[in-house]
């Protein structure tokens, strides 16, 4: 017997698993495909990796700005997807050595779990003193007319592509979809996004949203809002897709691919969570309490398989103080200062309250702004689109930060900080930010809240 079984290798079940055994616990990790789970083989990594295949694209073809000549830019697909898949054959194996490093013993297997406390792999059952569920998410494929047809993706499917498509049609306004679009855009194909709900990016604060799509128009995207698909079809050796704004027809969309991006469900498929009681809500994500621990003493649950924010990094926190508390140490997930990343152009990054949800919670609060266009870092680097935007309650706490523009994903983790720990505006702006940087953007906007800005001139009440 040992102390743990974690099931499924990706940012939860693996993170989980090495904290576990640096807390002297004995652990095995059970992984039915390769380490890393989505993040690192279907998602996160190979998607930065060809966003910066396409960040690259977009500098060169700026590069007379620059004043730096050029020969034709000629773009290789199929050795992007060479690199994509060298980088992730890297980094599986460099989770493999840590696991091993840390004494986890790794079996790949299809993992059951017939009773509490038991997991049978490849025919031999195992048993535990307690067992992680960090087994993930899928792609959900909508029932749409003509969704199966092949050549309808999903993002799994797409990272294996070996050709640019010249034209795609993307369902899905959210992080998947638009992260695509760029980078496709920025390949060359002609993308058209189509997005159900009223505005893109779901849950984003609407003005960031509205300024997204501002910038997706300029890179030739367009993006269809409140429209509903009805039918994909084969069309020759094409796909037609048939879209609908409150039932009225919209022209059908020629296009050589079509991307479904329209959300992600439970990995739950032969665990046997029904017979063993656990309980799942309505969607099928898995239900834990405060400790993240399942309706059966002795199993807990992580990452996407339980739903809500269904980040790389919010799995593998959940992983981390799952363990520690079975080792009795104290702490929880906060998830108040959850930040997200979207690696569109530009990048967009938010952490804690838009304005929408802190009106919903009868918040009130204040907001500051500032325009990368007067920083001089980014009037520097010629990358000035974009706005941190920050929000504090009217004590002067710091309880949301939104920022699209250049490196947002960076800049975001310094704001994870302040919102995480409820920082005030006064004690943040006190602290000497370093000249010419980017961070000075997110310094004068929480001036700005106080209406002190030094870079922006005084507003006019």
């Amino acid at each position: 017997m040992v102390d743990l079984i974690v099931i499924g290798g990706g940012p939860g079940g693996y993170i989980a698993a090495i904290r576990a055994a640096q807390l002297k616990m004995s652990v095995t990790l059970v992984e039915k495909e390769a380490l890393g789970g989505v993040c690192l083989n279907r998602g996160c990594i190979p998607t930065k990796t060809y966003y910066q295949n396409a960040a690259i694209l977009r500098l060169l073809r700026q590069s007379e700005a620059f004043n730096i000549t050029t020969g034709e830019v000629i773009f290789d697909m199929a050795g992007a997807l060479a690199r994509k898949q060298k980088i992730v054959s890297t980094l599986t194996g460099g989770i493999s050595a840590l696991l091993a490093a840390n004494g986890v013993q790794v079996i790949k297997g299809v993992a059951y779990i017939p009773e509490p406390g038991k997991v049978v792999v490849n025919g031999e059952t195992l048993t535990a003193r307690r067992i992680i569920l960090a087994t993930g998410s899928i792609s959900a494929r909508p029932p749409i007319v003509g969704a199966n047809l092949p050549k309808v993706v999903t993002s799994d499917e797409l990272l294996n592509l070996d050709y640019v498509p010249k034209r795609m049609v993307v369902v899905g306004g959210g992080v998947i979809g638009l992260e695509f679009a760029c980078i496709l855009a920025a390949f060359g194909s002609t993308v058209t996004v189509i997005e159900l709900a009223p505005e893109i990016m779901g849950a984003a604060d609407r003005e960031i949203a509205k300024r997204m799509r501002i910038a997706l128009k300029k890179q030739g995207i367009v993006v269809h809002t409140g429209t509903a698909v009805t039918e994909i079809a084969q069309h020759g050796d094409n796909l037609q897709v048939k879209a609908s704004i409150n039932s009225v027809g919209l022209n059908a969309i020629e296009t050589d691919l079509v991307l479904l991006a329209t959300g992600r469900k439970a990995n739950t498929e032969g665990l046997n969570l029904g017979s063993l009681g656990v309980a799942v809500d309505r969607g099928g994500f898995i239900i834990v309490n405060e400790q993240l621990e399942t309706s059966v003493p002795g199993i807990y649950a992580v990452g996407d398989v339980i739903g809500g924010r269904m980040l790389a990094h919010v799995a593998s926190e959940e992983g981390r103080v799952t363990v520690e508390k079975m080792a009795g140490y104290k702490g929880t997930v906060p998830y108040h200062a959850v930040p997200s990343v979207v690696f569109t152009f530009p990048e967009m990054a938010t952490v804690g309250y838009s304005e929408e949800e802190a009106k919903a919670d009868g918040i009130e609060y204040r907001v500051g702004k500032f325009q990368f266009a007067a920083n001089s870092k980014a009037v520097a680097m010629g990358d000035t689109e974009g706005v941190v935007k920050v929000l504090a309650d009217m004590g002067g706490t710091i309880i949301g930060v939104h920022i699209l523009g250049p490196h947002a994903a960076d800049l975001i983790q310094v704001a994870s900080v302040i919102v995480k720990n409820r920082l005030r505006t006064d004690e943040v702006s006190t602290a000497i930010h370093p000249h010419p940087t980017l961070g000075e953007s997110l310094l004068e906007a929480i001036l700005d809240v106080d209406k002190r800005a030094l870079h922006l001139a005084p507003r006019k009440e």
